[in-house]
C-alpha cells in the first residue's frame, strides 16, 4: 500500500492551551488560560507566520512566501478551546502568505467534551477536513487513571457530531500499556473504537515520562506498571484486530483505511519540508532544522517587540539528513527506498554504513529486519525497480534499538 509522498510543504501550528493537564502529559501545554491570553498568542502566531513569509524569522531560514501547501496540522494542546474566528484569523494569514493545494489535508486535534455541532460546522466552514480526537480509552476507569477530562459516552457523542457537521475523515487516538489496564479492556476499546468507524487509528504505548503524576504515583507504589511483554501483546492485539476491521498499518503506531493515510504526519517520517509556528514548534525546510522556546509568555513577548522566536536553527549535513532519513523511514512499514537514499545523497547505502553493516546483517538473519531486492508495499509484495529495507512485526518491537544505529 503506497504512502502519499509531496515535495510541497506542510504546516504545524502548535496551539498550547487545554482544559486540564492529563497526568502524563509532558508536551508545552497549558491550562486555564483566559481569553484574553489566547488573543495575545493568536496575534503572536500571525506575527510569526507573516516573519517567516517574508524572511524575517532567522538568518538562515528562507522566506516562503508562496510556497505551495497540501498539509496543515493543529496540534496541541487542545486547538479545539480556540473557537472558528480565532483559528479563521491563523488560517486568513496563512492563505495570504502560500499557496493552498485543492485537495490540502487540515487536520485539527480536538478532546471530546470540547466540541459542539456549531463549533464543529465553523471549523468545517474553515477548510479544515480532518479532525484527530484524543480518545486514549474507552473504559472510564482508564480515562481517569489518566486524567481525561471526557468519559466514552462523550468520546461517541462527539464523533457522531463530527460526522453532523460534515467530517468524513476522522482519527482517534489511543493508548495502552497503561498501569492497571488488562487486555480485556484493551479489546474492549478496539471494538467500541472500530463500532465508530474512523478513516484512521493511532494507537500509541503510553510513555512515562520523569515528573508527570502519572510517573511520581508509579515511583511511590500507587500504581503498578505494566511489564514489556504484556504492553507488547497489547501491540500485537491491536495490530491484529485492526487488521481483521480493514485498518492497513503503515506506520509502527498508525493504522488507516486505504487513501486516509495522514499526508502531514508522512512528511516527517520521509524528511519532507514541513514549517513549525507556535510556542515549541520544530520545523525542517530546505535543510534546516529549527524551533521556538517553550515558554509561551516569552514566545507571545518576543513577538509583540516584532522579533523572532526562533531560538535554534541547524543546517543539516548531508550525513545528518541520510541518518534522518534512515531511522525516520523506518517507522513506516514500507520502510526506506535504498535507490531513493543513493540518488538523494550520491552515495551507497552500504558505502555510507558500512560500520555497521554487520550489525544490521546480525537483526536480518534474527527476522527482525528485511533488506530486499525490487520495491515492496510493506506486505511483502516487490514490485520491482528499487531495493528496500523494512522492519518486520517482530522488528517493530525493537526497533529503537535498529534505528538507533543510525544516529
Amino acid at each position: 500500500m503506497g504512502v502519499f509522498v509531496s515535495d510541497h510543504l506542510g504546516i504545524y501550528i502548535h496551539i498550547p492551551f487545554c482544559v486540564q493537564k492529563c497526568r502524563y502529559c509532558d508536551f508545552t501545554s497549558y491550562a486555564g488560560k483566559n481569553e484574553e491570553f489566547k488573543n495575545r498568542y493568536i496575534k503572536a502566531l500571525l506575527k510569526q507566520i507573516n516573519q517567516a513569509a517574508t524572511g524575517r524569522s532567522a538568518a538562515s531560514l528562507p522566506a516562503l512566501e508562496g510556497r505551495i501547501v497540501d498539509s496543515v496540522f493543529f496540534g496541541g494542546g487542545t486547538p479545539s478551546l480556540l473557537s472558528p474566528d480565532q483559528l479563521g484569523l491563523v488560517m486568513a494569514e496563512l492563505r495570504t502568505h502560500f499557496v493552498f493545494t485543492e485537495d490540502c489535508e487540515i487536520t485539527m486535534e480536538a478532546n471530546p467534551g470540547t466540541v459542539t455541532l456549531e463549533i464543529l460546522r465553523g471549523y468545517r466552514e474553515l477548510g479544515i477536513n480532518r479532525l484527530s480526537f484524543g480518545v486514549q480509552s474507552m473504559e472510564d476507569e482508564i480515562l481517569k487513571t489518566l486524567g481525561r477530562i471526557h468519559d466514552s459516552a462523550e468520546a461517541v457523542r462527539s464523533v457522531k457530531l463530527a460526522r453532523d457537521a460534515g467530517f468524513d475523515n476522522l482519527n482517534l487516538d489511543l493508548m495502552f500499556g497503561i498501569p492497571g489496564q488488562t487486555s480485556e479492556q484493551w479489546t474492549s476499546t478496539l471494538q467500541k473504537i472500530t463500532a465508530l468507524s474512523p478513516e484512521h487509528i493511532s494507537f500509541y504505548s503510553l510513555q512515562v515520562e520523569e515528573g508527570t503524576p502519572i510517573y511520581n504515583d508509579i515511583k511511590f507504589g500507587t500504581l503498578e506498571p505494566l511489564t514489556d511483554e504484556e504492553d507488547r501483546a497489547m501491540y500485537h492485539a491491536g495490530l491484529e484486530y485492526l487488521r481483521e476491521q480493514g485498518y492497513h498499518q503503515y506506520e509502527i503506531s498508525n493504522g488507516a483505511k486505504p487513501g486516509k493515510e495522514c499526508r502531514h504526519n508522512v512528511k516527517y517520517w520521509t524528511l519532507e519540508d514541513y514549517a513549525g509556528f507556535g510556542v515549541s514548534a520544530h520545523g525542517f525546510v530546505d535543510g534546516i532544522r529549527y524551533c521556538q522556546g517553550d515558554d509561551v509568555t516569552e514566545y507571545i513577548e518576543t513577538l509583540e517587540r516584532d522579533e523572532s522566536p526562533v531560538i535554534w536553527a541547524h543546517k543539516n549535513e548531508p550525513e545528518d539528513s541520510a541518518s534522518e532519513f534512515m531511522f525516520t523511514g523506518l517507522r513506516l512499514v514500507r520502510g526506506v527506498d535504498l535507490t531513493e537514499f543513493e540518488e538523494r545523497f550520491g552515495i551507497s547505502f552500504e558505502s555510507m554504513y558500512k560500520e555497521i553493516l554487520e550489525e544490521l546483517e546480525e537483526f536480518r538473519c534474527q527476522g527482525f529486519l528485511v533488506i530486499e531486492e525490487g520495491s515492496t508495499n510493506g506486505e511483502g509484495t516487490a514490485e520491482g525497480g528499487c531495493r528496500r529495507m523494512y522492519l518486520t512485526e517482530r522488528g517493530m518491537d525493537i526497533s529503537n534499538r535498529i534505528m538507533a544505529l543510525f544516529v
